[in-house]
């Protein structure tokens, strides 16, 4: 089953986007009849979990982190060897711990700028206008073992496309003035990581180049 769905969503897919499937919460024999059918890039919430999956993959497979990261957890997620990328760098706070960690490690980390427009109080992340105020003042720059990479959100839970729309929509429009005035110059800023199971395709349409989708995948959750 997992084979089949994992395909009906590939095959709809535009070449553009890239899929991130969600694994969190299943075990690491559905992530790998997943990898047999042709996924390589896997989604975590949780250090614990990522750790104890990773050795169990092939080594060709890619690990993103996209839960909410505790700064005491971060040099711990470091040391997975395939970690591709962390999508939920929520604060200027966890920044630096990341790219300090990063310096100790003698490695190099891509990470995006997670912003919140979700009308929910339990989602975190940069406003659009402290992300922006950010990029204006080009702290990228200070940081010496970190790329921004791009830019992550979530819409409001809820069935109103309209809001879902929206909200995309507010993320593309900050990704763009960031290209466009704000910082031209920063290169290889090239994601806008937006869009799970229930309302991706609605991403799409507004600009996502990566989705984040679980549940049309691995089903519901087994632990």
């Amino acid at each position: 089953m997992i084979s089949e769905n994992l395909q009906n969503i590939v095959s709809k897919l535009p070449d553009n986007i890239t899929l991130v499937a969600v694994s969190k919460f299943h075990p690491a024999e559905a992530v790998l009849e997943a990898y047999n059918a042709g996924q390589r890039i896997f989604g975590e919430s949780r250090v614990q979990e990522i750790t104890s999956k990773a050795p169990l993959l092939p080594e060709d497979t890619e690990w993103h982190f996209i839960g909410h990261l505790q700064t005491n957890k971060v040099a711990q997620l470091l040391r997975i060897g395939n970690l591709k990328l962390i999508h939920s760098i929520d604060s200027d706070r966890l920044l630096q711990v990341v790219d300090k960690e990063a310096v100790k490690a003698g490695i190099t980390v891509d990470v995006l700028l997670e912003i919140h427009v979700a009308d929910e109080e339990t989602k975190s992340g940069f406003s659009v206008a402290e992300i922006e105020q950010w990029m204006s003042d080009r702290k990228f720059e200070t940081l010496k073992a970190t790329h921004i990479r791009g830019v992550m959100g979530m819409a409001t839970n809820t069935d109103d496309i309209a809001r879902i729309r929206a909200d995309f929509h507010s993320i593309r429009e900050c990704y763009n003035r960031i290209i466009g005035k704000i910082a031209p110059d920063l290169r290889r800023f090239d994601i806008v990581s937006m869009g799970m199971s229930h309302d991706y395709p609605v991403a799409i349409e507004e600009g996502a180049t990566m989705i984040r989708v679980g549940t049309n995948i691995f089903g519901e959750r087994t632990y």
